[in-house]
């Protein structure tokens, strides 16, 4: 770079800083001179600030948007001040259920930040375990689509149809991989920076430790103190949870570009940003240029991760399991995610619209989609009908397929693998979105008993609280 261009390019992140700094609050100006602060003794000192490199987490929400605008203003207010600044790699999991909505408002975040052009940024996505520079036009990677869709079949059926549980677990059980590629690739970070409460670190990992323990897996008392083995055991045991769902058909997955090689710090700022207004303030609607997204998945609470697919699922659990009507079960929902869903800004229009016909379609095509299931797939799912031996597999045909019924004996043998007419082996392939392995695999399979998505437990006796979020909503 020549000088006259690295001049150049100094007069535009100072033209930057001041448009940023210009929608921040004095609070917020006071919040930011404590986070350089923070920076500068993490990086021992300013003189070593240019060699430090930091991670965060970036899912699209209002939260890591508003931590993300605050780090930007650190980097450019240091590069004001001294020679050099720190670096900063923002990384987003991009998972199934995510929409173009969420990636064109992280691609106007990062825009208005100016980072597309800066070499102290570097901007990522994980999709389907590859770590990639992050493009919001990248159409979604088909082979990651089926994986998630598969997973979130197997956990549906395996826990009952438990709806927290099918759609949220497989984001949750990715977080462990997706932070040990993110934190080691390229030479890697030295510290990861989160804006979100000790509260819910504790929440996420606890729930993690209860899945673990459902599926089986050995879980010692104390979680590890440094951030490197803490990724490497929630992946561990995300590893056996998958293990222990699949059986035989478990495929394991490409280990490679997650060994971290320095101590990771980690760096909260939740304490400096936690009484500021993160609600639509100029700094998210105007320079931002924050979008809600309707369809969102919100990680900082899985009962209401997905609310209009969650509502159209309740709709369905409704209408076919309790013999109510579907927009009794949409009802349901939206009372007691009311709150939620107001605070996450989503439109009282289309709240209003879930539980009519209209809403039914949009839910419905949305987990077409993005997840491949069509609604008799859903309605499979809510039922569980074959594992266990096929315990429910007549109440299924009763309520949805009673044309069916005539084959049941027959349907028990294809499930016991014997040998049976192919049209009925497409029919099961088919009502059930799984080939034919694994619904055999099911089969043979207990419910399962996932720890539930609400978070509500806290960290066991013994268990570190450490200070550190997950999640990257």
């Amino acid at each position: 770079m020549s000088a006259i261009h690295e001049q150049a390019m100094n007069y535009v992140y100072q033209q930057v800083l001041q448009r940023l700094l210009g929608h921040f609050s004095r609070i917020e100006r006071t919040a930011l001179q404590l986070l350089i602060q923070r920076l500068i003794v993490a990086a021992g000192g300013i003189e070593q600030i240019g060699d430090y490199k930091v991670l965060v987490a970036h899912g699209a929400g209002k939260g890591s948007s508003y931590s993300l605008a605050f780090l930007r203003a650190a980097q450019l207010t240091i590069a004001g001040r001294s020679p050099r600044t720190f670096q900063l790699r923002v990384a987003t999991l991009r998972h199934a259920g995510m929409t173009q909505t969420a990636l064109d408002t992280i691609h106007r975040g990062y825009s208005a930040l100016f980072f597309h052009d800066d070499p102290r940024v570097e901007l990522l996505m994980v999709e389907n375990q590859e770590v990639l520079p992050f493009n919001p036009l990248r159409p979604a990677s088909s082979a990651g689509q089926e994986a998630s869709r598969r997973n979130m079949l197997m956990i549906g059926h395996l826990t009952s149809g438990d709806i927290r549980a099918t759609l949220c677990s497989d984001g949750y059980l990715a977080l462990g991989d997706f932070y040990q590629r993110v934190t080691s690739w390229g030479g890697g970070v030295h510290a990861l920076v989160s804006g979100d409460s000790s509260r819910k670190q504790r929440q996420y990992l606890a729930w993690l430790k209860k899945t673990a323990q459902a599926a089986g897996l050995s879980v010692p008392e104390r979680w590890p103190v440094a951030l490197n083995p803490l990724f490497a055991r929630m992946d561990e045991w995300s590893t056996g949870y998958y293990q222990d769902v699949y059986g035989e058909h478990y495929v394991t997955p490409d280990a490679s570009g997650k060994d971290g090689h320095r101590h990771l710090s980690y760096i909260g700022i939740a304490d400096l940003i936690s009484d500021l207004n993160k609600e639509f303030t100029p700094l998210l609607a105007e320079f931002l240029g924050y979008h809600v997204d309707t369809f969102g998945f919100h990680f900082s609470n899985p009962a209401c991760a997905n609310p209009l697919l969650m509502a159209h699922m309740r709709g369905l659990q409704a209408q076919c399991l309790r013999e109510l009507d579907y927009a009794s079960g949409v009802d349901g929902f939206v009372q007691e995610a009311c709150l939620f869903m107001a605070h996450k800004n989503i439109p009282d229009d289309l709240i209003a619209q879930a539980g009519t016909q209209d809403g039914r379609i949009l839910a419905a095509t949305y987990a077409q989609e993005f997840f491949g299931l069509d609604e008799s797939q859903l309605i499979c799912l809510l039922f569980s009908p074959f594992i266990h031996h096929g315990e429910r597999l007549e109440s299924f045909l009763r309520q949805c397929h009673p044309g069916m019924l005539v084959a049941l004996p027959e349907l028990h043998k294809a499930l016991q693998g014997k040998p049976v007419a192919d049209m009925l082996q497409n029919w099961i392939a088919h009502i059930s979105g799984l080939p034919m392995s694994l619904v055999l695999h099911l089969y043979r399979k207990r419910p399962g008993t996932v720890a539930e998505g609400r978070h509500e437990a806290a960290v066991p006796a013994g268990g570190a609280a450490r200070d550190y979020r997950l999640s990257g909503r």
